[in-house]
């Protein structure tokens, strides 16, 4: 193996591994409120295309970072709708804020 690959392969473990702490918490404690929507869609684009970047590239660093980060950062994204959609249907469910429904 190069050196330029090694070095790119140690360089993707530690930003994509830098996800997986962030996944766990978010797991065991089911809160996304420090979560940024809005920063987590552009990053996700950002990793897509860094992903197809990769695979026109033949890069192989850059495939499996962007890979795997993109699997983690969709996993984070998801997490955090679904959290945010259930806890506005328990505002909803319990009166303390009207559905859009209820102005039509």
């Amino acid at each position: 193996m190069e050196p330029t690959t090694l070095v790119g392969l140690l360089a993707a473990f530690c930003t994509t591994s830098a996800f997986i702490p962030q996944v766990i918490q978010i797991l065991k404690t089911g809160n996304t409120d420090g979560i940024s929507l809005m920063m987590y869609a552009i990053f996700t684009t950002g990793v897509s295309l860094w992903l197809i970047y990769g695979l026109i590239m033949n890069d192989l660093p850059m495939i499996l970072a962007n890979l795997i980060t993109l699997i983690l950062a969709c996993i984070v994204l998801g997490l955090t709708l679904y959290q945010r959609m259930a806890d506005r249907n328990k505002m909803i469910d319990s009166g303390c804020m009207s559905s859009d429904a209820e102005h039509h």
